[in-house]
């Protein structure tokens, strides 16, 4: 009997010119962070996005905590962040004394309900930190206007968006500080690292500082100082060499990788339309404002109990799907920081309960995806 051969929900792509770079580091005797590649990669990303400065972390994890560094908070300070998204997007800025204040998401995007956020706001409110799900951007001209109004900071927690736009800019270039993530499911992969986007003037030096365990050796680099010391808190954030090494290659083939990720989008919604509309099933929204960075592709379905059956029915296929994010305000460690007078988080917990997200990565075959399609229409809600 034939058994077919799994279809993993992620698997990483490499060019081949990615062990080149590494050779190349090697050789140059500088595998440390802030080498040739290093530089070369926040090059990229600074023309690219048109920011002011991008610095490689070893981690979206540590770029955000970066973020939470570069607000000077105190105890009883406050964050608002999404329920509905990775703990590193509320631990950041808990490791630094805030408490994260958790607002509800948008049933139709997912992302942050930038109606809520005007209640959530206190006077100890300090930023306003948003997820663009599934590389889909907030509504960042009102979340930015809300934050002006309230003097806060906004940070674009962009590890789903790159290359991502709303209403023609570049996701992650928009708030005052963005995060990318170059994890191993994302689309530009060196296996574990992410980068600081500053798009404020007046942060772009201490970024540097924070990222340099609180030294100012960047700017002795640069020779405008004659040696270099301790002068503010930071800690260890840069990236060997040989992780820009690999990254660098992986921007190098981006337009080949976003047009790839572009066609396997497309044929999951063209092959699933008409089989959802009639099992209740609810695909993915991408205002007409927004491009999308083509990140995921998710069903959201009738029920937990509909979502979980079609896992066992995928993965009797051979199909690894999954589900995502449990909301951080129900979490073990969320609730610490909840109140009587917190809001309830219901979109949250619904599309915890129904979200299944399919395989999707740049090497999965036509023949593949169409196997994936056709298991998910025999199934009935």
């Amino acid at each position: 009997m034939h058994v077919s051969q799994l279809i993993p929900f992620n698997k990483p792509h490499f060019f081949g010119s990615e062990v080149t770079n590494i050779q190349q580091a090697l050789a140059s005797g500088h595998i440390s962070g802030n080498g040739a590649f290093t530089k070369a990669c926040e090059q990229w990303l600074e023309s690219r996005l048109t920011l002011k400065r991008a610095l490689l972390t070893t981690s979206c994890t540590d770029a955000l905590e970066m973020s939470s560094l570069l607000l000077d908070l105190e105890p009883g300070d406050e964050v608002i962040v999404p329920s509905f998204t990775f703990v590193s997007t509320a631990n950041a800025f808990v490791l630094h004394g805030a408490r994260p204040v958790f607002a509800d998401i948008r049933r139709d995007t997912l992302n942050i309900d930038h109606d809520q956020l005007e209640s959530l706001i206190t006077p100890r409110t300090r930023a306003i930190v948003v997820v663009h799900y599934a590389g889909v951007s907030c509504e960042m001209d009102t979340i930015i206007s809300i934050a002006r109004r309230h003097g806060l900071v906004v940070i674009e927690d962009n590890a789903h968006g790159l290359f991502g736009k709303y209403k023609g800019r570049d996701l992650g270039a928009i708030g005052n500080l963005g995060t990318l993530s170059f994890h191993e499911t994302k689309n530009i992969s060196c296996g574990e690292g992410g980068a600081l986007l500053i798009n404020d003037d007046q942060l772009v030096t201490r970024s540097e500082v924070l990222r340099d365990k609180g030294t100012n050796r960047s700017q002795f680099y640069r020779g405008l100082i004659d040696k270099y010391t301790w002068v503010d808190k930071g800690s260890s954030f840069l990236p060997s060499d040989l992780l820009a090494a690999v990254l660098h290659t992986q921007l190098d083939h981006s337009n080949e990788i976003q047009e790839k990720r572009k066609q396997l989008w497309l044929r999951y919604a063209n092959g699933l339309t008409s089989w959802a509309s009639g099992q209740g099933v609810t695909l993915p929204f991408v205002p007409s404002h927004c491009e999308q960075a083509y990140h995921m592709f998710y069903m959201l379905l009738p029920s937990l109990n509909a979502r979980q059956q079609l896992i066992e029915h995928l993965k009797k296929h051979q199909i690894h799907a999954v589900f995502h994010y449990v909301p951080l305000d129900s979490s073990p460690m969320g609730r610490n920081f909840t109140t009587d007078k917190q809001r309830p988080c219901p979109v949250s917990e619904w599309a915890s309960d129904r979200i299944l997200r399919l395989p999707y990565y740049f090497s999965l075959s036509d023949s593949e995806q169409e196997r994936i399609i056709s298991c998910i229409r025999e199934f009935q809600c």
